[in-house]
């Protein structure tokens, strides 16, 4: 055996080539809230790292920890005294789940053996991929001009076969919200499901609001929503992975789940997509959420949305960048009419800063959180820097991509 003190050694140093996100150099990827916030995650994490979530009889903590941070999501998007929900291993999970229950809504409710979903073409790609897995058909929509659902497009995508629409708060890509009270009320009127992704802005859109902030409807205070997603391990500053998917009914949120008997192992029920799941992120997460509460919440956000529109003002002012929308919360997108952004993104890496690359139309892409507060200024001003590097160059960048299968 290896000496512990040589292995740890090891797996540090192999972190060495990695961004830099707990001084802010990411824009993607990674949350930071700061030393504290990390340490109550990762000794919270290490205590149940390997306690088993498939079958809380035997650990009971990981019962009251799902329970209660279900509880306070649920609180935190309005949702009524009927609702329930789960814990997952992160977005993806929970958006995968809410398309199985979608599918096995249109099966048992109304016999459809073919279903459909309907969304923008602004719907995150785990929906997608949901699809693609429980063999339902992804009916995309085209956005409006702001970036924003069309709800007519969708409308004139539904048919028979269509079990759920989906809006977005915010969706990714431009950071804006889609028009959830539109989405919702023509689902309901069809009898349809919805499903909000507020994987990106649950945490901050509650505690924008309870700040005072007006933002757009976009929980289940909306009539029609049948279903949200919220990830704990963005802006929540939780460990990875932690997110909650809820929904209004329990009869729904036994859509998403599995039971057999047919095999010689007994009953087997699981919740989700996991069998065996760690118990790691549900204690984080339910120890982060108590150790920062509301206030710790509020000022997180605040600090997150303050460096947001920072940069969203020097993009603006800045004569060869386009902002693609004004961020409706912390999240935003711009490109160059004359400098190509994947350049200026390149150049940005060369002084240590990751930032995402995404098309159509080519641009970059900003999820900027609490610790950017700090290092705002400093990016603002490489930015600045790298559009001019980019422009002299007159060279292509790297198109880079959203996520990697290597």
């Amino acid at each position: 055996m290896s000496r512990i003190d040589d292995v740890l050694g090891e797996v540090a140093a192999l972190g060495a080539d990695d961004i830099a996100w707990k001084s802010g150099r990411a824009f993607s990827l990674a949350y930071y809230a700061g030393p504290d916030v990390q340490r109550v995650a990762d000794e919270a994490f290490a205590m149940y790292g390997s306690a088993n979530g498939l079958n809380v009889d035997a650990f009971p903590s990981l019962r009251r920890f799902q329970s209660d941070v279900v509880s306070t999501v649920s609180d935190w998007l309005s949702a009524p005294d009927s609702a329930a929900g789960f814990m997952t291993s992160g977005g993806t999970e929970s958006i995968l789940l809410a398309v199985k229950a979608a599918r096995e809504f249109g099966r048992r409710e109304r016999g459809i053996l073919s279903p459909n979903v309907v969304m923008p073409t602004s719907a995150h790609a785990a929906f997608e991929k949901g699809c693609y897995y429980f063999g339902v058909e992804a009916r995309r929509a085209p956005v409006r001009g702001d970036w924003r659902a069309d709800v007519t497009a969708m409308e004139s995508l539904i048919d028979e076969n269509t079990v759920m629409l989906v809006g977005s708060a915010p969706q990714y890509p431009q950071g804006v919200i889609d028009p959830i009270p539109a989405i919702a009320s023509l689902a309901q009127s069809r009898d349809l499901l919805c499903h909000v992704d507020a994987c990106m802005g649950g945490v901050t859109l509650h505690f924008l609001e309870i700040s005072g902030e007006t933002v757009a409807p976009w929980n289940f205070s909306v009539p029609g929503v049948t279903s949200m997603s919220v990830d704990l391990h963005k802006y929540g500053y939780t460990s990875k992975g932690a997110s909650v998917v809820v929904y209004r009914t329990k009869a729904l949120r036994a859509l998403q789940t599995f039971v057999t008997d047919n095999w010689l192992g007994g009953l087997y029920g699981s919740s989700g997509i996991l069998g065996t799941k760690s118990g790691g992120p549900m204690a984080a997460a339910w120890a982060v959420l108590r150790y920062l509460g509301d206030d710790g919440y509020r000022d997180l956000t605040l600090r997150a949305r303050k460096a947001a529109l920072q940069l969203a003002d020097a993009v603006d002012a800045h004569p060869d960048l386009v902002l693609r929308a004004h961020p409706d919360l912390t999240l935003l997108s711009f490109g160059s009419e004359r400098v190509d952004p994947f350049a200026i993104a390149d150049s940005l890496a060369t002084k240590g800063w990751y930032v995402d690359r995404q098309s159509p139309p080519p641009s970059l892409h900003c999820t900027v959180n609490a610790v950017h507060d700090q290092v705002i200024d400093e990016f603002v001003a490489d930015l600045a820097v790298a559009v001019g590097e980019a422009s002299a160059a007159a060279t292509a960048g790297s198109a880079g991509a959203y996520g990697t299968v290597d």
